[in-house]
């Protein structure tokens, strides 16, 4: 009698029915725990005793077959596994595709700070530049510190992989999307000299001249020069391709008359829009855009369903735990969100967005569709 009542007394201070008390993994323990009181008075004795049952007790545990070890690398590890291991454990890396002063580093060390004030953790900007974003991307990809992110283009999240089969990564299979950070139209511009007419008038000349004009990119499968394809497909405009190193180096192409037109993101665009140097046609978004609300939207000019955006997003190695996944989405909405950020975005000519994984997903999958046609309709390859 004495021993089931004290067996009662340990069953509730370990939070454990009198049912589960007599499963074979408790029972040694609550047994044992009893003896204490019923063959010794001495308390230095029942001491000794509890804890011999104690140890017993975690013996027993630990080889039942129910027991088990927190994974992360499980899908469905729960938020008790984050929380028992801390996460994050140390800085975390923001890893940039281009060099310093790009508009992805940028952006990149925008959200710097107030991810390291929402995580705990400092935060750091790691730039390798090089293959157009896919030397970082493939880094992120293979990471496995569980602390490496990727500030990533368009094309780094789509067709990359279409563009060039030798790359080292599938963004499909290698990468978790996490958010669309922010995005902004491409300007379709020209320079004063080229053409005054509005921009049905523009098309109509750029139909007429055929390939007596010419285009310029940053280079070969990057979204001006895919943005371009796509709008000549459109509009039967034939101007040629010139590849540049850069958009400084194609708006000097413009300035200089070696060319005719170019797809250029908004910052850089209103600057010479505003010096006299160029003319804004109109901007590749559906509707006009807040960034640069005076220059009308292409669909405006009768070129219907013509929609393209540049845009920038995180992205994670598709290794990493669900849990820490659903973290970094919800500290990077918060972030972006924040007016802090949305400003300097802004500033930079570009719009917060704080679209989630599954949006990114979305938008990924109807990018990749519209640019691969463009890719294999004109046979464009990297290599």
């Amino acid at each position: 009698m004495r021993a089931d009542a004290v067996r009662r007394y340990f069953a509730h201070r370990a939070g454990v029915d009198s049912a589960r008390c007599r499963r074979k993994t408790w029972a040694p323990f609550l047994n044992f725990s009893a003896m204490p009181f019923l063959l010794f008075r001495s308390p230095a004795a029942r001491l000794l005793c509890l804890f011999g049952a104690l140890a017993c007790a975690g013996v027993a545990s630990a080889q039942s077959p129910g027991a088990r070890h927190i994974d992360l690398s499980e899908p469905g590890t729960s938020r008790t596994g984050i929380a028992d291991l801390n996460w994050p454990t140390r800085p975390l890396r923001l890893i940039v595709g281009f060099g310093g002063g790009s508009s992805p580093d940028f952006v990149a060390r925008a959200l710097a700070v107030p991810m390291a004030r929402a995580l705990g953790q400092p935060v750091v900007v790691e730039n390798h530049p090089g293959a157009s974003g896919n030397i970082a991307a493939d880094i992120v990809a293979k990471s496995t510190d569980r602390h490496t992110v990727g500030i990533l283009i368009n094309g780094n999240m789509t067709i990359a992989k279409i563009l060039n089969p030798a790359t080292p990564y599938d963004p499909q299979k290698d990468l978790v999307p996490l958010s669309i950070i922010c995005t902004a139209p491409l300007v379709l511009a020209t320079t004063p000299a080229v053409s005054k007419a509005d921009a049905r008038g523009f098309l109509d000349a750029a139909r007429a001249a055929g390939g007596r004009w010419s285009y310029g990119t940053p280079g070969i499968g990057t979204i001006g020069h895919l943005g371009m394809e796509l709008l000549k497909a459109r509009t039967g405009i034939g101007a040629v391709h010139v590849p540049y190193q850069g958009n400084p180096q194609v708006i000097t192409g413009l300035v200089g008359a070696q060319l005719q037109l170019a797809l250029l993101p908004p910052g850089l665009a209103e600057v010479q829009v505003k010096a006299g140097k160029l003319r804004a046609i109109g901007v590749t978004s559906a509707r006009r855009s807040a960034l640069v609300p005076d220059y009308p939207s292409l669909q405006e000019a009768g070129l219907k369903d013509f929609e393209l955006e540049i845009w920038t997003a995180a992205a994670a190695p598709a290794s990493l735990p669900a849990p820490i996944v659903q973290r970094l989405t919800q500290v990077l909405s918060e972030v972006i969100r924040s007016p802090e950020v949305r400003q300097k975005l802004f500033q930079h000519g570009y719009e917060a967005a704080g679209i989630s994984g599954e949006m990114l997903v979305r938008r990924m999958k109807a990018d990749t569709a519209a640019l691969t046609q463009i890719i294999e309709s004109q046979g464009i390859k990297l290599e």
